[in-house]
């Protein structure tokens, strides 16, 4: 069956399902065990999740759990595209009601995607919503962290690309009603132009609920020496000695075919603040197997994982639980196909140590009866 009859197939079927993604995020509670969720967290994510539409659920989604806290904890995050019934549903909502801020930004960001061929170019018609809701302080923010992926035109390192560097940044800035100041244009175009050849921006990101700013990840700074020859011609402003003291610790335990940085640029220039990525699987978007993951995949890294003082270890074992073979729901409609397992495993130093181990997980749902 072809991607898109199988994509509207499967959007069609899960909107008989249920009305919401709370719906299929309350399925995957029996695979996901009270040391990463506890029973009041799940409240919090199903509060959430009760306010997107269910095909949503044709797309990635999964959560972000903390490894650093014996507490049980979760944040969400979920994927839209253009053009899908999902983001019709939204649309719909931003023309009825002016106070809906969640509906009103999504369209702002397609508006600009739809209007703007170069950034259409760059992006296609795609965001991933990141939730902020076991990190949040008090309750979950009425909007979450909105990411951009270049794909259809990557950004790579020397390719003369500082264009599509701003007009992703902006586009993102301008949905949020900011603009970008020249500090922040200035600082972005020193980034990027300090790539390696061999690297690419992966994503660009903002938090409006959070503060002003933009996320982006820098992917393919594969060695320690490329790494900090990049954090030093960015002029970070943190410690490299800490960030290669835990790259040298991971790639001595455990095999990363790629790794990268996440940095944060606002008004004052550079973050302190800076995460480090680590994958062990190559993989490439464009590929049908992109989320079909090898459930002995991540067992060395995570055998590695378990040697850093920081990481809980009941975590660790909760979290080789949740990763699977693909496995059979059963629903009204017939039968779905549910992917899942880890996409990345992310390191977060701050104030010159590591303080946090993130770990990020996916489901994916697919029909498995193509001629109903």
């Amino acid at each position: 069956m072809e991607f898109k009859q199988a994509l509207a197939q499967t959007q069609s079927r899960l909107s008989q399902e249920g009305s919401d993604m709370g719906f299929l995020f309350e399925q995957s509670k029996s695979w996901t065990t009270e040391t990463l969720v506890g029973e009041n967290e799940w409240n919090k994510i199903l509060a959430c999740a009760k306010n997107l539409p269910i095909s949503m659920g044709t797309f990635p989604f999964g959560f972000e759990f903390p490894l650093q806290t014996r507490k049980p904890q979760a944040d969400i995050g979920v994927s839209l595209a253009g053009g899908t019934s999902a983001s019709k549903i939204f649309l719909d909502r931003a023309k009825h009601s002016e106070s809906d801020l969640l509906a009103g930004t999504i369209v702002k960001l397609f508006k600009q995607m739809e209007d703007n061929f170069f950034l259409r170019g760059i992006v296609d018609q795609k965001v991933m919503l990141e939730f902020d809701v076991g990190s949040a302080k008090e309750a979950i923010p009425e909007l979450p962290g909105f990411f951009l992926y270049p794909g259809r035109n990557p950004i790579n390192g020397g390719k003369g690309k500082v264009n599509e560097v701003l007009t992703v940044a902006d586009a993102l800035f301008s949905c949020a009603g900011w603009k970008l100041d020249r500090t922040e244009q200035d600082k972005l175009e020193q980034i990027y132009l300090a790539q390696p050849n061999n690297t690419r921006m992966d994503s660009f990101g903002i938090f409006p609920s959070r503060s002003r700013g933009i996320r982006f990840a820098v992917m393919g700074l594969n060695t320690s020496t490329a790494l900090d020859s990049f954090l030093k011609a960015i002029e970070w402003p943190g410690d490299t000695s800490i960030v290669q003291g835990v790259v040298k610790s991971l790639h001595e335990r455990a095999q990363i075919v790629q790794s990268g940085v996440n940095l944060d640029v606002n008004e004052e220039g550079l973050g302190s603040t800076l995460g480090l990525t680590a994958i062990v699987k190559q993989r490439h978007p464009n590929d049908p197997q992109y989320w079909l993951d090898d459930t002995n995949l991540w067992t060395p890294f995570l055998d590695a994982l378990g040697q850093e003082e920081i990481v809980v270890k009941e975590k660790l074992v909760a979290l080789r639980g949740w990763m699977s073979k693909p496995m059979i729901l059963y629903g009204k409609t017939g039968r779905f196909v549910v992917l899942r397992g880890i996409h990345h495993i992310k390191f977060v130093i701050s104030e010159g140590a590591l303080s946090k181990v993130k770990a990020y997980v996916f489901m994916v749902f697919t029909t498995a009866d193509p001629s109903q």
